[in-house]
């Protein structure tokens, strides 16, 4: 793994990580894609499957320098900053893009993920029946969690670790979003946006010198919720890395394989015109229930209509596509370099 960086890739380092930052965040999106396309997916998985017991040793010995060494600590530094930059930045903006150009938004990540599967696909020389069906399996189980149906809120603390553990394999599996799977969990607004939210205004308070908020019952709780969140998601960063480091290194052709079909599974989940239409019975009447309650059925369009917001989406998916093969040429130029 490399050793030196130049100032120029430190700045692109923390840029990747804003872009990781950013693509964790938005459901049916995988910050791993981006490591994937970007050409540090597998130095990202070596350095986090070094944090084990040797690196503990050596921070136990107070062996700093050693252990910063051993971790690639420059590189993990690097893409952290920018992924916490991004949290309190991109993602902000990508809540508001969201809310008012929502089409348009999944349009760019839609270009984003097609421009993914044709980075991996073309260079990938191990196709065999195993590797079919290890696609084809990766293809069923992202379309299957795309149409699985969210459950409620639960921000019990074992389950908010567990949460953690879960939402980052965003991070280390390229086509798996984390965010999305927070959404099936139901804690994607709980651990993604109140307590991120409470961690922001938290944070304003402490530097205009204001610590009412210690006193704030539902703000401690977000802040305390998004601790165990981080502890579990840490957790699992270092569980996923060395499981998949050890698939990467016994079972390439397979791995990536399923890989592909996640990344393609996904495809369904950021459609950009995937729009849930309501509607009553065929006479406009509400249906009621045994009750009197009302009952709204509901079904989803996929198909776009011929509008000129529609040209506009398709330019978007194709400006997805040409920034995934912006971030292959800088991966392999930065490759060749080194």
């Amino acid at each position: 793994m490399q050793s030196t960086r130049t100032l120029t890739d430190r700045i692109f380092l923390v840029l990747k990580g804003l872009a990781m930052g950013a693509a964790n965040k938005v459901p049916g999106v995988s910050g791993g894609v981006v490591a994937f396309v970007a050409g540090f997916y597998e130095e990202f998985i070596y350095s986090l499957q070094k944090f084990n017991g040797k690196a503990f040793k050596l921070l136990i010995n107070r062996r700093f320098k050693s252990f910063f060494r051993y971790i690639n600590g420059r590189f993990i530094c690097l893409l952290f900053l920018g992924m916490l930059i991004s949290y309190f930045s991109i993602s902000k903006l990508l809540d508001y893009l969201i809310i008012h150009y929502e089409l348009y938004v999944w349009a760019v990540f839609f270009g984003m993920i097609i421009g993914s599967i044709y980075y991996i696909s073309k260079d990938f020389k191990g196709w065999c029946t195993q590797a079919y069906v290890s696609l084809f399996i990766g293809i069923i189980i992202g379309v299957s969690i795309s149409f699985l149906d969210p459950a409620k809120e639960n921000d019990n603390l074992i389950f908010v670790f567990f949460c953690g553990m879960i939402s980052v394999s965003g991070m280390t599996l390229p086509g798996l979003s984390g965010s999305f799977i927070l959404i099936l969990m139901g804690n994607y607004v709980l651990l993604l946006v109140d307590s991120v939210n409470a961690l922001y205004d938290t944070l304003l308070d402490v530097f205009t010198g204001d610590f009412s908020f210690v006193n704030n019952i539902e703000r401690m709780r977000m802040l305390k919720v998004l601790v165990v969140f981080t502890l579990g998601s840490v957790a699992g960063l270092v569980t996923f890395s060395h499981i998949l480091n050890y698939v990467l290194k016994h079972y390439r052709n397979i791995t990536l394989s399923i890989l592909m079909g996640f990344i393609i599974g996904s495809l369904g989940v950021v459609w950009p015109w995937k729009k849930t239409i309501f509607k009553t019975d065929v006479n406009d009447a509400l249906i009621l229930d045994s009750n009197g309650e009302k009952i709204i059925e509901s079904y989803k369009r996929f198909l776009p209509e011929l509008n000129s917001e529609t040209f506009f989406a398709i330019g978007f998916i194709i400006i997805g596509i040409l920034i995934v093969l912006a971030l292959e040429w800088y991966g392999q130029k930065t490759r060749k370099i080194k």
